[in-house]
């Protein structure tokens, strides 16, 4: 198999021993990405527009303070992130100061009359609207769309070399599956990918891999329950000592589990 700079890092993956290559993938570009946002990301005019606009989620927050790396550059981004989610809350408040007290009022009259109604009113579509905004806010986060925008296109290169690269197609089918996160990510890029043809003998030969690993590291962690057994404990442990961990790693992808 000939390798290329866009294939290097996939093939890599694909040589570690694991339970996911895609995991291996994704903590690659993860710790990357914490290191490029502590460093030239930061200076970046746009890299800050992103950052203020989008911020991190909670994972990527804790990384990027645990490092202690930078903690400066750190508490400039929170500090301009603030200052823009801020001055949006206050603004769209001021906005709607007035419609507040007016509801008040009217809610107050109606339901001394025993007459309040349940009819949306202008707060309520406000408060719709703050809870959308903050939602939104939640499920953004500058890294992860810089990951998964790099991760679409490691899911279209290892497709590629999967029909074009007996040798690669051979790699990926001695490893032990995937992590079911990763599963459905490989299954979202049959779709996005390949003819139907291809998918299908995609999909039938990743499915056939992944039930047999599946059922493989179920029986791994099963024998790690029965080794608190005392019935069991002059038996060998096999591949179960740290059956518990990779078990769920496979259920959720990467965590760090200690």
């Amino acid at each position: 198999m000939k390798e290329k700079i866009y294939t290097i890092p996939v093939t890599d993956a694909f040589n570690t021993d694991c339970e996911c290559p895609l995991c291996v993938l994704e903590k690659k570009l993860e710790d990357e990405n914490v290191e490029y946002v502590l460093g030239p990301f930061l200076m970046e005019p746009e890299g800050r527009m992103e950052t203020n606009e989008n911020g991190f989620c909670k994972r990527h927050f804790e990384l990027l303070y645990n490092t202690q790396a930078n903690r400066l550059g750190l508490g400039l981004i929170v500090d301009t992130h603030m200052v823009e989610q801020n001055l949006r809350l206050k603004k769209n408040y001021e906005d709607k100061k007035d419609q507040l007290k007016k509801d008040s009022d009217v809610s107050f009259i109606k339901n001394l009359s025993g007459k309040l109604s349940s009819k949306q009113t202008e707060t309520r579509k406000f408060v719709d609207e703050l809870i959308e905004h903050l939602s939104k806010l939640e499920n953004s986060c500058t890294i992860c769309t810089r990951i998964n925008h790099t991760m679409d296109r490691y899911i279209d290169v290892i497709l590629y070399l999967y029909f074009k690269e007996n040798d690669f197609k051979d790699l990926f089918h001695s490893r032990k599956g995937f992590c079911l996160k990763h599963l459905k990510v490989l299954l979202e890029g049959a779709k996005k990918y390949l003819d139907p043809k291809e998918t299908a003998i995609f999909v039938d030969n990743l499915l056939s891999m992944q039930v047999q690993n599946l059922e493989r590291i179920q029986q791994e962690v099963n024998w790690f329950t029965k080794k608190f057994d005392y019935r069991n404990n002059d038996a060998p442990w096999g591949n179960s000592k740290d059956a518990l961990l990779r078990s769920i790693q496979k259920l959720v992808g990467f965590c760090n589990l200690k």
